[in-house]
């Protein structure tokens, strides 16, 4: 979901006669936020509102902001320098700021921005819409909630895709990454109620969505704080996977720390639960994991990933590695290359060290790597992973792979894309609807995708009409 500042259309003004208002939702960082502003979508929509993807026909613009990444405050700051132009123009249009950096920052976004109309935090999503009825009759307004008061399962929502939905299973963090902030502005873990997660999915099975995506801040762990009895994810996946209709079933993210036998039995026997772990390691370094807070060795790491290969065939591994974390030295990252050049990953997202106030990481400047020196590691650790990458994706040529198609590649209109159940991108010519399964056979590989040969389209799509999005 993006604001799209070069686009625009007619304002709600030009046509006294609508009723309805238009709101746009801009999506920052994760996943998870990513399923933030499909709830704050169903919320707008059920007070009448209708999303638009034109800035200038907004009534309402929400923008769902991160605070992970170095830039989100440079982001953010930017984004709304160019809506104040806007509603200097317009002065009816609201704007709304939530998410992980309302929750860290709180006041400082209205001392800064004074033309935002209303702020809330990760904890009252659900609040969103009569914030922004507040504002309309108060001026601006701000709420941020230090824990959530129930989980927010019950929430309308409006998905992206009509074939394919995240579901969270639990929100916040009990762990203490030095470099994270997630456990400060998401609060402890919350595991959500077992049944309720399972009904949801046949919900939406029944509406016609196939594939489903679990989601946590540290999925592994869900139902610590449900039940003292064995860990309740693998059940989870055991009974979603088993839901009439449900093709796949995906999860993100786990933590090595808490990846058990049981979860990978389920893979194993789950036929539709993907063939595809995401496992992030951070560093191959025990010195710098320690530091971290990450509570393995690469050791640890190593053996774990080993017995999920083993026990789920076929399956594709990714992973997160930072760069330059605070101390650091050229022993420590050349572990990590070997850590990843062993673990052989069929891709990772790899990120240079950024400090976040307020976490433990940001305090050690005295440690900062200089940045010529991470760029240079960061360099080198590309080389590593996409050699791997390349060489897994090489491995596949003349295979025949089942792919969920997603519709045009946003480059070609005339190529499609679609995945295959280990996540892979496959871009292939032929005639399919977006939903559809479909037998691709692969004839080329990239580091970051596969090309290949439509040979059949295996399986209709069951949704019957598309769910509306919010701004894209």
């Amino acid at each position: 979901m993006r604001v799209e500042a070069g686009r625009s259309g007619p304002r709600a003004d030009a046509y006294p006669d609508r009723v309805a208002r238009k709101f746009l939702i801009r999506t920052f960082g994760c996943q998870m936020n990513e399923h933030d502003s499909e709830r704050i979508a169903g919320l707008l929509a059920a007070e009448g509102m209708e999303p638009t993807e034109a800035l200038d026909e907004a009534d309402v613009v929400v923008l769902n902001t991160c605070t992970i990444r170095e830039n989100a405050d440079n982001r953010l700051y930017g984004n709304l320098g160019h809506l104040k132009a806007l509603k200097d123009r317009h002065p009816d249009l609201q704007i709304a700021v939530g998410g992980c950096m309302a929750q860290k920052d709180r006041g400082l976004i209205q001392e800064r921005a004074p033309y935002v109309d209303a702020v809330f935090g990760t904890h009252n999503v659900a609040n969103a819409a009569d914030l922004l009825a507040r504002a309309r009759r108060e001026g601006p307004v701000m709420e941020i909630l230090e824990e959530s008061a129930a989980f927010p399962s019950a929430l309308p929502a409006q998905r992206d895709l009509p074939y394919s939905a995240w579901v969270t299973i639990q929100m916040g963090c009990d762990n203490a990454c030095a470099f994270c902030i997630v456990p400060s502005v998401r609060g402890k873990e919350i595991s959500r109620p077992f049944d309720e997660i399972v009904a949801e999915v046949a919900g939406l099975a029944a509406a016609g969505t196939t594939e489903v995506t679990l989601l946590g801040q540290n999925v592994n762990s869900y139902g610590r704080d449900l039940t003292r009895r064995r860990p309740l994810f693998a059940d989870l996946l055991r009974a979603v996977g088993q839901v009439e209709g449900i093709r796949r079933v995906r999860y993100t993210s786990p933590h090595p720390k808490d990846l058990r036998p049981e979860t990978i039995e389920a893979m194993s026997d789950v036929h539709t639960v993907c063939p595809h772990l995401h496992l992030p390691l951070q560093s191959g370094s025990d010195r710098v994991l320690a530091a971290m807070h990450r509570g393995y060795t690469a050791e640890r790491y190593l053996n774990r990933l080993a017995a999920a290969r083993v026990g789920v065939p076929d399956l594709a591994v990714t992973t997160d590695v930072i760069v330059g974390f605070p101390g650091e030295t050229d022993a420590d990252f050349e572990r990590t290359l070997e850590v990843v050049a062993e673990a052989e990953y069929d891709s990772a997202y790899t990120f240079i060290f950024s400090p976040r106030p307020g976490t433990e990481a940001a305090a050690w400047e005295d440690r900062f790597v200089p940045a010529e020196v991470t760029a240079d590691r960061f360099e080198r650790l590309k080389v590593v992973v996409e050699r791997s990458a390349r060489a897994k994706h090489h491995g596949r040529l003349g295979r025949v792979e089942e792919v969920l198609v997603e519709g045009p590649s946003k480059k070609d209109w005339a190529v499609l894309t679609g995945r295959t159940a280990q996540n892979k991108l496959v871009h292939f010519a032929g005639s399919a609807a977006a939903g559809s399964y479909a037998d691709v056979r692969i004839t080329g590989a990239a580091a970051h995708y596969l090309t290949g040969d439509l040979m059949e389209v295996t399986a209709r799509p069951r949704h019957r009409t598309r769910i509306p999005v919010a701004a894209v």
